[in-house]
């Protein structure tokens, strides 16, 4: 530490740990303003595995400890399943070392409220990893928002609907499990959409709430059932501080949508609509027009877009990830404040909590 290159330090090489990898990779080309890192350190439990995929993502080295990891290095993402969010987050806060940490922030309110104390007590940065706030035209939006473009907020829904568990026999995995995981679709899904409301328009006061599960055993890789303990979709009304209301939707067993992320906003002057399987555009509705325009978002002074193409020249999914860590790491060197930030992660857990409690107990609850 206390060099001008931040040593980073990953826990986990799935899904997330090679987004994050591919992330960090094309910084240097597209964000040449941000820190430079240095990629020293990939965590696993399989030290054959983590090697192979450190060999992969270009890692100096691998740990079988997540302990021994966060000794070496200046920067920690805590990319593992859910279960593993809280101990070695509050560890790498309590040694003054900066923790990027996905989503769900953790298992359950618990877990993420001693993760919100150990970020308040400590003066490294700590980052939740809602990515979806790092689309350009995410940021757009929540800019007319601001700037009253939409007048008073009326209505919000937001769905997050993905079809990877419509089969009955779709495999058995840890999302899958209560004990891994904390829930299913509420907070693996619904987690992103409830801080896109809460992040374009307002906190949520009060919800209720409904979870599901359509498949209670599933074959694991060696085809023996395993018991599926936590929800396969979820659906809340909500009213948001500003008294607008709220409903939300998320699954995982909704036919023909494969990664469908929508949000829509209404008020007294006009309406957004955004779908992530289109996510440079915006539908925008303002005034007397009679109809949504579709906005490509891809012009030189929308967000983060100078840094890529020419205008009309689309980005992807991955480039969330790379706005998101270039604005992680810079907050991490220069020792700034960074929104979404541990306090967020556990706002959010909190809703996810209320949504439960609301399911099993068949009534209102507010926050």
């Amino acid at each position: 530490m206390g060099t001008d290159t931040l040593s980073v330090g990953v826990l986990g090489y799935g899904f997330m740990g090679k987004a994050h990898a591919n992330a960090l990779g094309r910084l240097p080309l597209f964000f040449p303003d941000a820190p430079d890192v240095s990629l020293d350190v990939l965590c696993g439990r399989d030290a054959d595995a983590a090697r192979e995929a450190a060999d992969r993502f270009g890692f100096a080295d691998v740990e079988t400890d997540w302990r021994d990891a966060i000794a070496r290095v200046d920067v920690f993402y805590n990319l593992g399943p859910n279960d593993v969010h809280v101990d070695p987050s509050i560890r790498a806060l309590d040694e003054g070392v900066h923790v990027l940490c996905e989503k769900p922030l953790a298992p359950t309110l618990d877990g993420a409220e001693r993760m919100a104390e150990a970020a308040a007590r400590s003066d490294a940065v700590a980052a939740t990893a809602f990515n979806y706030r790092f689309v350009p035209a995410i940021e757009y939006a929540r800019r007319l928002i601001a700037d009253g473009a939409l007048g008073e907020i009326r209505h919000v829904r937001a769905r997050y609907l993905q079809d990877w568990l419509v089969d009955p026999d779709a495999p058995w995995s840890w999302r899958l499990d209560a004990d891994s995981a904390g829930t299913g679709v509420l907070g693996d899904l619904g987690a992103h959409s409830i801080d896109l409301v809460q992040f374009l328009v307002d906190d949520v006061a009060a919800v209720s709430g409904q979870c599901t599960t359509y498949v209670d055993e599933r074959p694991d890789d060696d085809g023996r059932l395993r018991s599926v303990t936590v929800d396969d979709a979820f659906s809340a009304q909500a009213t948001l501080a500003c008294g607008a209301t709220a409903t939300f939707e998320a699954t995982r067993c909704a036919t023909g949508h494969k990664n469908t992320n929508a949000i829509e906003v209404e008020g007294t002057e006009g309406a957004i609509r955004f779908d992530l399987e289109r996510l440079n555009e915006l539908d925008v509705l303002r005034g007397d027009d009679r109809g949504f325009e579709t906005v490509l978002v891809t012009d030189p002074d929308d967000p983060y877009v100078e840094h890529w193409w020419p205008p009309g020249h689309t980005i992807g999914w991955e480039h969330t990830f790379v706005h998101e860590n270039a604005a992680f790491l810079r907050a991490a060197a220069d020792g700034d404040d960074y929104d979404p930030d541990f306090g967020t992660g556990r706002d959010v857990q909190r809703v996810v909590d209320a949504i439960q409690r609301s399911d099993e107990r068949r009534e209102w609850v507010s926050l």
